[in-house]
């Protein structure tokens, strides 16, 4: 296992510098007036300052909160914008014809602007025990309203603490996320193991953040997260397939999966592939893994479109993998032991991280295209060429290739092939190594002679 620092060298991270006009080093003012930040509204989008003016104009406090304030000070665009008002969900409702009441455990609104959706949140405060949190000290609803510094101290980090306003544009800090972004930490309000257990997402936030922002975990918010992470194991399966799709799918895949690895989460969230990572001498199948999140990650900063299914088609290939040589070695054939394996894999991952149906129809393609690919003699390498997930195979072909297996001849050969003329792949197909296609002659029961016969 790599070490942090290890980690962060190989993947070219580093830490960021906040961008302000002369903040001060031991900043106690919780207002920080427009002319001590360089957030602009022109960097905040229509839709989030229409949703602000809205409210204010309504009469209601609105505020931008969380991440995009956070992303805006480090110089980073947001991916969304939140808004948080003292408005309740329903008052919320009422002020925009297109939104929507939405959440049980969370109650918000989300207001639609064509194809973006703003979200309102009414400020919260800390939950009642008796009635809002489990046994186990996690958080079952979160609807009781409060002030804006109620708000503020009831949120996870610091640095997603920050509130924008629209009345005179300051920064309003109540936690001190300032002074926590420009030392580079990611630090939980209040009592550590308290928050964590409130909603155990809350480590693979931290993570997320980590490698997202370059910035280091405060020393208390670290320290037990290893010992934690097994509450992860009673967060619906559904909500971990999100969470793990912000993880492997925000542009820092290769070293966010290193972290994972590192604070012990990645096992609570895939532990076939965890056990099979942590039990080979061979490095092939880690190698496979971190070149296909480069690659992912690669793609989404060049603007290139990107699919679950060929993330989770790598994550979970080693265990499929494995198991289906088992198959084979039972003499079943090849094909349906790579769907048995497939089937085995699968049902297993979903009870962790629910991956939709959708996702693993694409990802069981990938995976059986990969015998069919050694399959080209007659017609079958000019017909795989048709089938609509080639490319998607063909990708993850090149990717085993590159990671190691012996396939190097056979993926040349298929990228030969897709560009050659029409009588150059007949020639290519004619040139591989001959394979008799006669049937063997069927041989002709023999009559049972009759009595009248003999």
């Amino acid at each position: 296992m790599l070490s942090l620092n290890k980690i962060f060298d190989r993947f070219g991270k580093k830490k960021p510098r906040i961008r302000g006009r002369g903040l001060s080093d031991a900043l106690e003012a919780t207002v920080i007036p427009r002319s001590e930040h360089t957030i602009s509204r022109k960097q905040i989008s229509s839709a989030a300052l229409k949703t602000l003016y809205g409210l204010k104009e309504a009469g209601y406090d609105a505020y931008l909160v969380g991440g995009c304030v956070r992303d805006l000070l480090l110089g980073h665009e947001p991916k969304d914008f939140d808004v948080a008002t003292n408005a309740s969900p329903e008052e919320v409702h009422k002020v925009f014809r297109r939104s929507q009441l939405i959440g049980r455990r969370f109650k918000l609104v989300h207001v639609r602007f064509g194809r973006e959706i703003i979200e309102v949140a009414t400020f919260r405060a800390p939950p009642q025990t008796e009635q809002h949190v489990d046994d186990a000290g996690r958080i079952m609803r979160d609807n009781v309203y409060g002030t804006l510094e109620q708000d503020a101290w009831r949120r996870d980090f610091t640095i997603n603490a920050l509130y924008y306003n629209i009345n005179d544009f300051s920064i309003v800090d109540f936690t001190g996320g300032i002074a926590d972004l420009k030392a580079g930490k990611i630090k939980l309000i209040g009592d550590v193991e308290t928050r964590y257990r409130e909603d155990p997402v809350r480590m693979l936030r931290a993570i997320r953040f980590v490698g997202k922002l370059g910035l280091l975990l405060d020393d208390d918010t670290e320290r037990l997260i290893p010992t934690l992470a097994h509450l992860l194991a009673d967060i619906p399966a559904a909500r971990l397939f999100d969470e793990s799709l912000k993880l492997y799918l925000s542009g820092n895949a290769a070293v966010t999966h290193e972290l994972l690895c590192h604070y012990h989460l990645f096992e609570q969230l895939f532990p076939q592939t965890d056990k099979v990572l942590h039990s080979e001498v061979d490095n092939y199948p880690r190698t496979l893994l971190i070149k296909a999140l480069e690659n992912t990650d690669k793609r989404i900063d060049e603007g290139k479109p990107i699919t679950p299914a060929f993330l989770f088609a790598a994550i979970l290939w080693e265990p499929v993998r494995q198991r289906w040589q088992e198959h084979i070695a039972r003499n079943i054939p090849v094909i349906p032991a790579l769907q048995r394996a497939a089937t085995d894999v699968i049902m297993e991952q979903v009870t962790r991280v629910a991956v939709p149906k959708r996702f693993t129809i694409m990802t069981r393609d990938i995976w059986t295209l990969q015998p069919r690919l050694e399959q080209r003699f007659g017609k079958r390498a000019p017909r795989l060429l048709t089938h609509p997930k080639f490319r998607a195979g063909y990708d993850f072909l090149l990717l085993r290739a590159e990671s190691g297996e012996p396939l190097t001849e056979l993926a040349d050969w298929w990228t030969q092939f897709q560009i050659a003329t029409e009588d150059e792949q007949n020639t290519m197909v004619k040139n591989l190594a001959p394979v008799s296609n006669k049937r063997k002659p069927r041989r002709r029961k023999r009559k049972k002679p009759t009595a009248k016969s003999e």
